[in-house]
């Protein structure tokens, strides 16, 4: 009976894990949004919420990880869980850290921008929303995870391409801007698109974690 109460014990931990994922992305395309429209209280708040997630994310994947060694649970899958929540845990990292370096560098994005740059925080967004069911689907029903993390992929490869389109705007559509200017406008264009870059990393595990569930 015991062992049974820990196994149930560590899916509840689990799927709070992917809840927190979930926020997180929730806070970060807000953050985003906040700091667009200069909405600078709320963008602290934001900060102060992904602190907390991030936070709380951590605590919970070293909870589990005591859990899977401390009452042998999971054994033959317990390397793949855990490097799958270490890599799900990189995304909040890659949001959080994100998000604090628009707080610290303040980055100047002209007017014209922001509805593309805010396009590209929400396809971003969108591939986490599709890998959080997939990374849940892992534990429940590891036949559904192919049909499920293709749409991480689409998600991704739309940022690629979204990114690569302001990044051109800027350096070829934006004669009153300096260099300095530009180079940094990219860089915060790389900063939002490498969300989508590390869902795709997850989705890869994912795929090959669900095969050797599967068989």
């Amino acid at each position: 009976m015991a062992f049974f109460n820990s196994a149930k014990k560590l899916i509840l931990e689990i799927d709070e894990f992917f809840d927190l994922i979930d926020k997180g992305s929730l806070v970060f395309k807000d953050g985003v949004s906040n700091y667009l429209k200069g909405n600078m209280e709320r963008f602290s708040d934001n900060l102060n919420d992904i602190d907390q997630i991030e936070s709380k994310a951590d605590s919970i994947r070293r909870k589990v990880e005591n859990d899977l060694y401390s009452h042998s649970l999971l054994p033959q899958y317990r390397g793949d869980v855990l490097r799958l929540m270490e890599k799900c845990d990189d995304i909040l990292d890659i949001m959080k850290e994100d998000l604090y370096q628009f707080d610290v560098e303040v980055p100047l994005i002209p007017k014209k921008l922001h509805t593309n740059l805010m396009k590209l925080t929400k396809i971003s967004v969108s591939a986490i929303d599709a890998l959080v069911p997939a990374a849940r689907a892992f534990f429940k029903d590891p036949v559904s995870v192919k049909d499920k993390i293709h749409r991480v992929y689409f998600f991704e490869n739309e940022a690629d391409k979204l990114a690569n389109s302001i990044k051109r705007k800027v350096f070829h559509e934006s004669p009153n801007l300096k260099l300095s200017e530009k180079i940094h406008l990219r860089y915060f264009t790389l900063h939002i698109e490498n969300v989508s870059d590390a869902a795709e990393v997850v989705a890869d595990i994912l795929s090959i974690l669900a095969i050797k569930r599967i068989i």
